[in-house]
């Protein structure tokens, strides 16, 4: 099966880069202010405001670089969702929107499957000057495509006082629900912030339609994932909602077993231009999609049927001497499966084709006993037959 790679619109590109030259700010100090900001999405995350959007140059730096990457990975998970039903409007809640990320993606994603019926947005972000800037690109991208029938609408509310539930009530219910990137810098300080931030997500689940989805993105971190992980796994105790996608289990996450695991997604792009100029003046090699996801329903449905011989692949597929190897989850844990190079046939040859994300179907693992001891190691031998149901 072929990978397709995510990139953004030449349309986006174009309502992006124009906002940030009316910042005039040189490319040489636009380039510092990724770097600076890089650094406090990763490694020093304790020192990351909420209301870093507030400032002109970071803002400039968000838009430029950061925007275009997170706008691809929003596309990437639209395309994983069920399609929306033909003829009908569509309302969006697009939550810690900052200058539009979730409420662009859509709009353009919307745009180039040429979908007639109506779509309604409703951003919410605690930053007045990000809000402004979401209408810009907004009105820039209806502009340039002559796109009709859309509306955007925005709240300056604080996520964490809770205040903007009643005020986007009535825009409700929503067949889909954006949270990107925002969830790990809400109730940061707090010493219960996974029962608040599951807490914040529950209450965000009662705006959501009988047959809509909720979208969580976080970055690919072990910290951020781990997070959200575990946000999961209260969610389901709760019975709150059920899983689309990623997992195919609705057990504890496997990934929380040993300190150092954690699960994320990794996906083909192809940068824009000056995204690959910025890379090149800062160090930066941006040639994947990284991050960890949620999609959340409540009626119960499942991005594949579900089945025992029915797998995640949540690794790269490793080039050992002499053999293959990736590890695999499903509602049996996580486990390390491997394909000895000589066992390599026409039933089980797929696997050479595995990737992160990609879903697979595996007719038998064994499990093979050495020194009275059973092997954790699972393999795939000669005449078992494997398929992958759905690539990436």
């Amino acid at each position: 099966m072929r990978r397709l790679n995510a990139t953004v619109s030449p349309i986006l590109q174009a309502a992006i880069g124009p906002l940030v030259e009316t910042e005039g700010i040189t490319p040489r100090k636009l380039a510092e202010a990724v770097s600076d900001l890089s650094r406090l999405f990763t490694k020093d995350r304790s020192r990351l405001s909420q209301s870093y959007l507030d400032d002109k140059v970071l803002r400039s730096a968000y838009l430029q670089y950061f925007m275009p990457v997170n706008l691809a990975k929003i596309q990437v998970l639209l395309n994983e969702m069920p399609t929306p039903e033909p003829g009908k409007c569509c309302s969006v809640l697009d939550l810690g929107s900052g200058p539009g990320t979730g409420a662009l993606a859509i709009l353009d994603w919307w745009q180039q499957r040429g979908l007639t019926h109506a779509l309604s947005v409703t951003a919410v972000d605690g930053s007045m000057a990000a809000l402004k800037q979401a209408r810009q690109l907004w009105d820039r991208y209806c502009q340039a495509t002559g796109v009709e029938e859309v509306s955007l609408q925005a709240y300056a509310e604080d996520l964490e006082r809770g205040a903007w539930v009643d005020q986007v009530r009535q825009k409700g219910p929503f067949n889909l629900i954006i949270i990107a990137n925002c969830l790990n810098e809400i109730y940061a300080e707090a010493q219960d912030s996974i029962e608040r931030r599951a807490g914040l997500v529950e209450e965000t689940l009662s705006l959501l339609a009988p047959n809509g989805t909720m979208m969580i993105v976080e970055p690919a971190l072990r910290e951020t994932s781990r997070g959200l992980h575990q946000v999961r796994d209260r969610l389901l105790q709760e019975r709150r909602c059920s899983i689309y996608s990623p997992c195919l289990h609705e057990q504890s996450c496997p990934a929380l077993g040993k300190p150092d695991d954690w699960c994320h997604e990794e996906r083909a792009w192809e940068p824009p231009g000056i995204i690959q100029e910025i890379d090149q003046q800062v160090g930066f090699i941006k040639d994947a999609l990284k991050f960890s996801y949620l999609l959340l329903r409540k009626d119960g449905k499942t991005i594949v049927e579900r089945g025992p011989d029915v797998y995640r692949v949540v690794s790269e597929l490793r080039h050992l001497k002499g053999e293959k190897r990736a590890w695999l989850c499903n509602e049996q844990g996580r486990q390390e499966v491997g394909r000895q190079d000589r066992l390599t046939s026409p039933p089980n040859q797929v696997l050479d084709q595995w990737h992160r994300g990609a879903i697979v179907r595996i007719e038998k693992i064994v499990h093979k006993e050495r020194r009275d001891k059973v092997s954790s190691l699972g393999r795939i031998e000669r005449d078992a037959a494997v398929q992958i149901v759905r690539s990436v």
